[in-house]
């Protein structure tokens, strides 16, 4: 995975990851959003994956139904955000693929593997994001109390100090 810090102004830092084939798009863009101290960032992509499980939340279970697609796909639109849980970089993400006859699938990503490429965008506001547990349905969702009690940390320390750096 190569990123880059490609806009800096009033706080805001856009940044462009681009991932490799074969990199578990959930998994390394968390790895990336900690070693970062990313704490209030939303992302939008492109691309493809080798293959895709997808979530959709059944609320009478309050759980996750996985659906696997065991394919190669075209990522048609992927957008979500990485709010901290517990003090740590959650990353929320909820993708559209088309499939090889032009249908198309979409959900909560649950694991998704690159091939050949994701070009990710992603954009880290001044002020951070904190979620908590909410007892209804048992999900870590947005608490914007707990927002303005959380402490800003400067993120991409490493990606300003470089113009490019592989992670």
């Amino acid at each position: 995975m190569e990123a880059k810090l490609i806009q800096e102004e009033q706080g805001q830092k856009t940044i462009a990851i681009i991932f490799n084939k074969g990199d578990e798009f959930i998994s390394r863009l968390t790895e990336f959003a900690k070693r970062q101290k990313l704490t209030g960032s939303h992302f939008t992509a492109i691309g493809a994956f080798s293959g895709v499980t997808l979530g959709y939340f059944d609320r009478n279970k309050l759980e996750y139904q996985q659906i696997p697609l065991n394919e190669q796909v075209e990522v048609l639109s992927l957008t979500g955000n990485i709010a901290l849980d517990s003090d740590e970089p959650k990353v929320h993400a909820h993708v559209v693929v088309g499939r090889s006859d032009a249908t198309t699938r979409g959900g909560h990503i649950m694991e998704a593997y690159v091939w050949p490429t994701l070009e990710v965008i992603v954009v880290e506001e001044p002020k951070g994001l904190q979620r908590r547990m909410d007892k209804e349905t048992g999900l870590a969702l947005i608490d914007f109390e707990a927002q303005e009690q959380t402490p800003m940390i400067s993120p991409l320390a490493a990606v300003e100090a470089q113009e490019r750096h592989n992670y």
